[in-house]
């Protein structure tokens, strides 16, 4: 019995000129169908300011995370040095958030505008230091006798700048929160003067 054998050409043939027909009529279709331009996107359109804001911010978007390590430490090295500056200037945008604000400010300037006797404290403890190393007796009762005068005098001088401080800030800023500005006044009367962060803003005498 002989089997009727089908030409291999006559199978791909037709497939391929089926498939290429198919493909050609989708390709008119939809190269023919257009949209109505009145007709919704699915979208608003994006105004061009937010389009550049989004492309800048997926450009500098870090890609691995040692790129985001890099940038971190890159941002905190600039916040430091942007703080130097400050503390250097007076700049309040970049200060420390214990520095900032209208009554911190005038604070530094109330002990900067006067002589405090707490800011000569070190040199009078080294003073004090080496009398008492001397082993003479009289010249370590004086040590003795002076550290408790320089003492006395730094308390009393600082209860009145406290007294007098806290009513100038109620009186200048009576809506501000004036919470932990004493203390913080009072802590920078223990510095020198040269030494004192943020810079003096303010000439000794001269009204805050």
């Amino acid at each position: 019995m002989r089997a009727h054998r089908v030409p291999l050409g006559f199978v791909f043939r037709s497939r391929s000129k089926e498939e290429k027909a198919s493909a050609d009529k989708a390709l008119v279709t939809d190269s023919k169908q257009t949209r109505d331009p009145q007709a919704p996107k699915g979208r608003p359109t994006p105004k061009r300011s937010e389009a550049q804001t989004q492309r800048r911010s997926v450009a500098n978007t870090p890609t691995t995370r040692k790129e985001a390590s890099k940038r971190q430490r890159d941002d905190r090295r600039s916040a430091m040095e942007r703080q130097r500056a400050a503390l250097a200037s007076g700049d309040e945008r970049y200060l420390p958030a214990r520095d900032k604000g209208p009554v911190r400010k005038f604070a530094r300037d109330f002990v900067d505008s006067r002589f405090c006797i707490a800011e000569f404290f070190l040199p009078l403890a080294v003073v004090i230091l080496v009398l008492s190393m001397v082993r003479v007796g009289s010249l370590q009762n004086i040590a003795l006798l002076l550290w408790l005068v320089v003492i006395l005098m730094i308390v009393v001088d600082s209860v009145g700048i406290a007294i007098r401080l806290k009513k100038q800030l109620n009186t200048r800023y009576p809506d501000l929160p004036k919470k932990g500005a004493v203390p913080y006044a009072l802590m920078r009367t223990l510095q020198m003067r040269r030494l004192r962060l943020p810079k003096p803003q303010v000439k000794r005498g001269e009204r805050p």
